[in-house]
């Protein structure tokens, strides 16, 4: 069954992507794997899959040694700086930074164990207020200010999209959040490459490709919906 739904996003994203006249191969599918157990993620491995995303850092280091060591873990939920040396080896991307003090213990706890993390910058496109996320007017001078860090690189942006019924109704975020990317990649700020645009999940992932997205987050489209007595 999870090997069938990951089949089913993967001809998604490639639909998506031959509407726009992109290349597939440009868009990673992260199974978004929180509150599920490790054998559904074994599931996915055996089917393919190797970026998986957590919500909460202590399902990282529950599943982590548990799994295979190829897995690329992503961090894409709010990450408080008390809990960033507890991931900081695990993980090869984190998603959402959103502020200087945790770009800050991220570069420190890098700096630590002798790494550069690679971040995104998340972005609260739609100004949600049950959201966390940089306003998209202040993104460019945050992104200037955490480059200077020095075991921290910027690569992207990141955004979580309202819930919606229509997908459609987010294409607007989807295509400032990229619009935003294009500007700031522009000004060729050092220790930024805004390769990444993370963006989509599974009620909208198909028009975020559409707009951009090099990454996109499906849990429920791949596991089923959550299991909400683990949180």
């Amino acid at each position: 069954m999870i090997q069938e739904k990951i089949s089913e996003a993967q001809s998604r994203i490639e639909a998506a992507c031959r509407r726009v006249g992109r290349n597939p191969a440009e868009v990673t599918l992260i199974a978004v794997s929180k509150t599920k157990p490790v054998e559904l993620l074994r599931e996915a491995y055996e089917a393919g899959m190797r970026e998986f995303g957590e919500n909460k850092p202590q399902e990282i280091r529950e599943k982590y040694p548990q799994l295979p060591a190829d897995i690329r873990w992503h961090m894409i939920g709010h990450l408080q700086r008390n809990k960033v040396r507890s991931i900081i080896d695990k993980v090869c991307l984190i998603h959402s930074v959103d502020s200087v003090r945790l770009a800050e213990t991220i570069s420190e706890e890098a700096a630590r164990i002798g790494i550069v993390m690679p971040v995104l910058a998340e972005v609260n496109v739609a100004g949600e207020e049950s959201k966390f996320g940089l306003r998209p007017e202040e993104t460019e001078e945050f992104v200037r200010t955490i480059a200077k860090l020095s075991n921290i690189c910027v690569e992207g942006l990141m955004t979580i999209a309202p819930f919606t019924e229509n997908p459609e109704d987010n294409r607007i975020y989807f295509r400032k959040l990229k619009k935003l990317c294009v500007d700031i990649s522009e000004k060729n700020i050092d220790n930024v490459c805004m390769r990444s645009l993370s963006m989509g999940m599974t009620g909208d992932y198909e028009v975020a490709v559409e707009e951009g997205a090099t990454m996109v987050r499906i849990g429920t489209g791949i596991f089923g919906e959550r299991n909400y007595t683990q949180l």
